[in-house]
């Protein structure tokens, strides 16, 4: 059975490139009817924090990435850890090392210097060193001297080392914790882990890897070094090309299914396809359809797939995300057919969920000024005589609805003998403070009478004070 795992470390939040890996895992586990793991490798007791990893599980829970054993964490396996070095030990295939950090400085200068590869050279190899007599051990691997070590990579193809290149590395530091490509090895071998798909910065700990589970006499998994992301100028990707955490996206007012149908499409392909549904994900992919190549972070794609999913998603879903957003902004818009009827305009105009909570905020509250440009061309002199009409039509109305609304308008335009333009777009700067919105009947119906004629005198003054300053 297919069993691929997720395993990151607790040092920050998951960014881009690791939700892109987890889902990759996800995906293939999915399609072949295995098993996805998630494994916490808590090990840096000094940068894992608990933060961290609430902050992991929630973005995979946002994602809706589930996993089917898990979360396991490393920090719970040290006795395990432990038990595997002994072995080796036994085995001769590990030993102890006390050279000092000054030694293995020294050693490394002197290799650079003869332009030699800086590798551990083995001194203690022989020492037979035990913990009895000795402080401050380490225990390191014993690599083999001769042959090589090769893996088909189910990415970027068959992949050889040396073993003269590889040196003996260590597997517990002197304070007695585990270091990580032991910790990896074991829960590997344990979990049963089959394929292994993870970041291209881990292809040099391969053979090491490899190495180990062969000294264990474990099977070897398949593996899938993924590219790296880029940033849009080709460089490595940072917060600020926007590898930022994964419920930034959610804060930001993504929605889960636009990042993940962005996530696959970044360094997998299939055909020309742009969109596909979670279901459609499962069926198309495939490790052989991931890109050698590094693949670039576009944020522009990205906005347009979340308007995409904007316009398709469940109204009432859009509709609540709207409401609570609304909340955050201290905003307390009525559930019921007012707020949806607005949602339901808004959702074909906007990118993000923050983008529409923005965009229909006047309807809720007061703003504070006009937009610039707007006011410029709208809001002049010739505007007066309009706005003044309208208010003195929409005051006499009884029935506030759109309908008796654009009745009203309509008089206006007959009345003076202008377009509606002439019309219609003061009376939306006025009450919208900005030259966008749904048709303007359907607009100042939403915002209500009340706040409507104030924001028509309001408009009227401005004007008026404008010409007096002239």
């Amino acid at each position: 059975m297919t069993r691929t795992r997720f395993a990151p470390s607790p040092t920050g939040y998951l960014h881009i490139g690791g939700a892109r890996t987890a889902l990759f895992c996800w995906l293939f586990a999915k399609k072949t009817g295995g098993k996805f793991v998630l494994r916490i490798e808590d090990t840096d007791r000094e940068r894992s924090t608990d933060e961290s990893v609430q902050a992991i599980l929630e973005a995979m829970d946002w994602l809706d990435l589930e996993y089917d054993e898990g979360p396991f964490y490393q920090t719970h396996r040290f006795d395990r850890y432990a038990e595997v070095i002994e072995q080796l030990l036994a085995q001769g295939q590990a030993y102890y090392c006390n050279c000092s950090r000054e030694r293995l400085d020294q050693l490394r200068e002197r290799q650079m210097a003869n332009k030699e590869k800086p590798r551990y050279d083995g001194c203690c190899r022989a020492k037979q060193l035990s913990p009895a007599n000795h402080e401050d051990l380490v225990v390191r691997f014993r690599n083999p001297d001769e042959g090589d070590v090769y893996f088909k990579d189910l990415v970027k193809g068959g992949i050889r080392v040396s073993n003269n290149e590889l040196d003996d590395l260590i597997i517990r530091r002197s304070d007695g914790t585990p270091t990580y490509n032991l910790t990896v090895v074991v829960d590997d071998m344990d979990m049963q882990i089959s394929h292994v798909v993870r970041g291209d910065d881990h292809v040099n700990n391969t053979p090491r890897q490899i190495n180990i589970l062969q000294a264990l006499g474990a099977p070897i998994p398949e593996y899938a070094h993924v590219p790296m992301i880029l940033g849009e100028d080709g460089k490595r990707l940072s917060k600020r090309h926007g590898a930022v955490s994964v419920m930034q996206y959610q804060q930001d007012g993504f929605l889960p299914e636009a990042l993940l149908n962005y996530l696959v499409r970044l360094g997998w392909s299939f055909g020309d396809q742009e969109i596909f549904s979670r279901q459609q994900m499962i069926e198309a992919f495939s490790l052989d359809g991931i890109n050698r190549a590094p693949s670039a972070f576009n944020s522009d794609k990205l906005l347009w797939l979340n308007q995409h999913y904007m316009k398709s998603a469940d109204l009432d879903r859009i509709v609540e995300l709207v409401r609570q957003r609304l909340q955050g902004m201290g905003i307390e818009a009525e559930k019921g057919e007012a707020l949806r009827n607005i949602v339901e305009l808004y959702r074909e105009r906007t990118k993000t969920i923050n983008e529409l909570a923005d965009s229909i905020r006047y309807v809720y509250e007061e703003f504070d000024s006009y937009d610039p440009n707007a006011a410029k061309k709208a809001l002049k002199e010739a505007a007066l005589e309009p706005l003044q009409r309208l208010a003195s039509i929409f005051s006499g109305l009884e029935s506030w609805t759109a309908s008796e609304i654009h009745h009203g308008i309509t008089q206006v335009t007959d009345a003076l003998q202008v377009n509606m333009g002439k019309v219609g777009q003061p009376l939306r700067v006025a009450v919208t403070g900005g030259s966008f919105s749904p048709p303007i009947d359907q607009t100042v119906e939403m915002i209500g009478k009340t706040a409507t004629l104030a924001r028509i005198q309001r408009a009227v003054q401005y004007i008026e004070k404008n010409n007096a300053q002239k």
